[in-house]
């Protein structure tokens, strides 16, 4: 069976109209051709919809000839995922035409037995606030940016915790070696002091949004095992001083989301206190504890559920009425008295394992206290069709989160600039996603390149030895040589040029642009090295930020592909009269690109990197791109 036979492309109008997620209640017509259909005596398009099952419509000729098949749906009124199919009745034969075996959309395959399906998105329209859209955000993990105190002065320091005597100390954990439990948790004593000290260099940096890693009262140094939801940790500083923070902030123009941790607390916490550290009569204290129908016991009190077995991390029941009135239904409740306090928005941990209710009650929540107040959640894949403990999410369809962490995005850019992935598989799932997700979701994506979860963008790219072939102390020494820091230093360049030209909200790891190094956890979560950053990586972050916030094509525009090959990408970005070129060689190799530009009037193009301005004639386009390097044009009439 040659594919000529039938082709089906959802990623284009003419085989899917229109193009990507469908809004609810919008009419979408699916097309099929190919010479197949001139012996066919029956063409049907099938359709699934979860919880209601299987449609068949008949497809009709658009022709005379026959050779090109159409049928109308419309779209459910309620949200979700459509999975469609093509059937193909000949005298002899049935033949299926379906999605590509990658699952990416696009160009599909004939087959003899029942395809894999397309996906459709059905989703409701949904604001997303503006000010996000156009932001570039800063993650900081607070305990590593900066000490703002005088001399260093660590506050509120725990006889059980280890406090590093120098900054430049590396961080480690010490672990009890029969369990391989943390003993204690070391600390280096950044603050929120520290953050509002720095605030100007990350507006001088082009920063409108700060992230926080967790602030609350906590037992640990990254602070997921929450003790306090309504205490800011001592050791940072006071809900007073949050609050200066986000005024202080507010007036550079910088927003602060803080991160939630609602699918567990801490063991060592005032709902739990096994350790009994605090006031209250927590969960594990009695079954009479106001917080014990919080959490589940197998076996009153040591045997509960735990996050990923972590017995410092006892699970949350979140549809328990109690703690939703405590998270967020009630006037004062957590999610609402941070936003009271001064937060912009929230992200959500772990967002898989939040029901889908208590998200959607989360989102009421947040919108009813202010309403450009954003919702984020971590989710590791596509976010429009993921499945986590057996429920089928709904996080963009319209009634949870304005935004998800981007890890698609950084696997793909990180992949392309390695060499494992040729600018046709990247364009390829760009375009994936481009297709399952609502419009305005594409746009709010957190487009991140490093996090705290994972290994540092600098190493990553330096092409570092697996860290599973070497010893905890091999990793903690390991540097990358000169020639391998030069390698990931135009590499991190190529990233930082994708990532704040690409449709999404950029996220910056703290450090990753004054050049940190370091394994996965703790040594991707090193201490800002102020005063030994790297400046050529640090001015270039600004350079490309600025270029960023200058232009709306960048943070608004049509996105679409130019020229596409093995180690090479580019693309456009287009918002009224600005049109911007971005090109990427991520290859050993210089290249020549020539192209025409369609739809496009050119009289100079302008090198926003360089302001270089190159007076052109008719519409084809030569680009010269060394090794390693990336453009960005804008295009004037």
């Amino acid at each position: 069976m040659k594919e000529k036979k039938l082709i089906h492309d959802s990623h284009s109008t003419k085989y899917r109209n229109p193009f990507g997620a469908a809004v609810c209640s919008s009419e979408i017509e699916l097309c099929l051709s190919g010479e197949l259909l001139f012996s066919s005596r029956k063409v049907s398009l099938r359709v699934w919809q979860d919880d209601r099952g299987e449609s068949l419509i008949e497809m009709k000729p658009q022709n005379e000839k026959k050779d090109f098949y159409y049928a109308t749906i419309k779209s459910p009124s309620n949200p979700c995922l459509l999975w469609y199919y093509f059937i193909i009745e000949t005298d002899n034969e049935i033949y299926y035409y379906g999605n590509n075996k990658e699952r990416l959309g696009g160009i599909g395959n004939i087959s003899r037995e029942i395809p894999i399906s397309y996906q459709m998105t059905v989703y409701k329209e949904m604001e997303i606030p503006k000010w996000y859209l156009s932001g570039v955000m800063y993650q900081i993990f607070p305990d590593r940016f900066y000490n703002g105190l005088e001399n260093g002065a660590i506050r509120n320091d725990k006889t059980e915790r280890l406090i590093h005597g120098k900054w430049e100390d590396e961080p480690l954990y010490i672990k009890d070696p029969s369990k391989g439990n943390v003993m204690k948790w070391d600390f280096f004593g950044g603050n929120l002091e520290g953050i509002l000290e720095k605030l100007d260099y990350l507006k001088e940096l082009g920063i409108t949004i700060i992230y926080l890693n967790p602030i609350f009262e906590a037992a640990s140094n990254h602070r997921y095992d929450t003790g306090d939801y309504r205490k800011i940790d001592p050791m940072l500083g006071s809900e007073e001083l949050f609050e200066k923070l986000c005024k202080v902030a507010e007036q550079k123009g910088i927003s602060i989301i803080l991160d939630g941790v609602f699918s567990h607390t801490g063991s060592d916490s005032r709902y739990f206190n096994k350790e009994g550290n605090y006031d209250s009569v927590g969960a594990y204290q009695s079954k009479n504890s106001p917080y014990y129908p919080w959490y589940r016991f197998m076996e009153h009190p040591d045997h509960y559920d735990c996050w990923w077995g972590v017995d410092t991390m006892p699970n949350i029941n979140e549809m328990e009425h109690s703690y939703r009135n405590f998270i967020y239904e009630d006037q004062n409740s957590v999610i609402r008295y941070w936003i009271q306090k001064g937060a912009a928005g929230w992200r959500l941990d772990v967002a898989d394992e939040l029901p889908s209710d208590f998200i959607k009650g989360m989102s009421k929540a947040v919108k009813q206290e202010r309403k450009d107040a954003v919702l984020i959640g971590e989710v590791w894949e596509d976010a429009s069709n993921k499945v986590s403990h057996g429920e089928k999410r709904q996080y963009l369809l319209g009634e949870e989160l304005d935004s998800v962490m981007n890890y698609p995005f950084r696997n793909i850019v990180l992949a392309f600039l390695l060499g494992s992935l040729t600018g046709y598989e990247v364009h390829a799932q760009f375009m994936s996603l481009y297709e399952n997700y609502p419009p305005n979701h594409f746009y709010s994506c957190m487009n991140l390149i490093g996090s705290h979860d994972r290994t540092r963008v600098l190493t990553r790219l330096g092409e570092a030895p697996d860290p599973n072939t070497l010893t905890e102390t091999q990793k903690m020494q390991y540097k990358l040589s000169e020639r391998e820091r030069r390698i990931a230093v135009d590499r991190y360049k190529l990233a930082s040029l994708f990532q704040m030209t690409f449709p999404g909200v950029p996220s910056i790891y703290y450090g990753d642009e004054a050049g940190i190094e370091g394994f996965s956890d703790p040594l991707n979560r090193r201490t800002y090295p102020w005063g030994k950053e790297d400046e050529e990586m640090i001015q270039w972050t600004k350079k490309v930020i600025k270029i960023r916030r200058q232009f709306v094509a960048l943070q608004e525009g049509e996105w679409e592909k130019w020229l596409v090959g093995e180690r090479y990408y580019t693309f456009l970005r287009k918002y009224g009269d600005e049109v911007i070129l971005v090109v990427i060689n991520a290859g050993t190799e210089a290249i020549e690109l020539t192209g025409k530009m369609s739809k496009v009037s050119i009289g100079r193009i302008i090198d926003l990197l360089d302001d270089h301005c190159t007076e052109i004639q008719g519409n084809e386009i030569r680009i010269h791109l060394p090794a390693l390097s990336g453009k960005a044009y804008l295009l004037q009439a």
